[in-house]
């Protein structure tokens, strides 16, 4: 957090400010869940996914979260337009589904199970439609590149969690909506695959298999045999702790080349 004032008074006050926007958010629904959703399946990091799912402690919980707060603030905006223009398909159904809980998978618990908020399904398109707010730079990159895959995993998530409800997409898009001083729409969409939906799934249940086989509580050396991509994207990681020698307390974003060899020589 950076709070600065025109005075001692004034600069006191934007700390104040701050905080409360800091504590405020760290109560919130969203900060508080602990089941991994349809945004997290398709993380590339095998190491954060595994921290994740053993809830392991996290590193540093005074991440900034106005970024989340402007998203979700979009989102909910969205939401109200939508519904504002709601209109009734030939049958009577509502042609928007807004906002709507959608269980991508059915567990056999409550934590086993997963699902998630689909921003916006049009019935009359077909189309699973997910909001993304970002910066400048992050929209040219997925204007030139097209979504990182976690984004296309997650849109088939929801897909399928759409599907699982009765409304099978014909399509998945993701919207990438610019944060800048004009409005920038780059649409990314592709035909809705199930299949990329389940191959995510069972990557999951992998990767949670291989973490408890470890038994990383017991033995926090094993933490080394678990992956990290060979580029990872740490910024926003819980776990990220730069200079740690002990991944049981974080993770320093660096590569463990080893990592590969020691958990076949395990599994064998």
């Amino acid at each position: 957090m950076i709070a600065t004032g025109s005075d001692e008074y004034s600069q006191a006050l934007a700390a104040r400010i701050g905080q409360f926007i800091i504590d405020a958010d760290s109560g919130s629904a969203r900060s508080q869940q602990r089941a991994i959703g349809p945004s997290e399946i398709g993380e590339p990091c095998e190491r954060q996914l595994s921290y994740k799912l053993l809830d392991w402690p996290e590193t540093s919980r005074d991440r900034d979260p106005i970024a989340a707060i402007i998203g979700t603030g979009f989102h909910m905006w969205m939401a109200a337009q939508f519904e504002a223009r709601q209109a009734p398909l030939p049958d009577g159904r509502p042609r928007y589904r807004i906002e709507e809980r959608v269980t991508v998978r059915q567990g056999p618990t409550e934590a086993s199970t997963t699902t998630g908020s689909s921003d916006l399904f049009d019935r009359l398109a077909l189309l699973n439609n997910d909001w993304k707010l970002v910066g400048k730079s992050s929209h040219d990159k997925y204007r030139r590149q097209g979504p990182s895959t976690k984004y296309r995993v997650q849109a088939h998530l929801y897909g399928l969690g759409q599907e699982n409800a009765g409304h099978t997409p014909a399509r998945v898009a993701v919207t990438f909506i610019g944060r800048h001083h004009e409005l920038m729409v780059h649409v990314w969409s592709e035909p809705y695959d199930r299949q990329i939906a389940l191959d995510a799934l069972a990557r999951l249940d992998r990767i949670r298999d291989t973490a408890q086989a470890l038994e990383l509580d017991l033995h926090p050396e094993n933490w080394r045999m678990i992956p990290i991509p060979e580029k990872p994207e740490c910024r926003f990681c819980p776990w990220l702790k730069p200079g740690s020698d002990d991944l049981a307390t974080g993770c320093p974003g660096a590569p463990s080349p080893n990592a590969g060899a020691s958990l076949e020589a395990l599994i064998a």
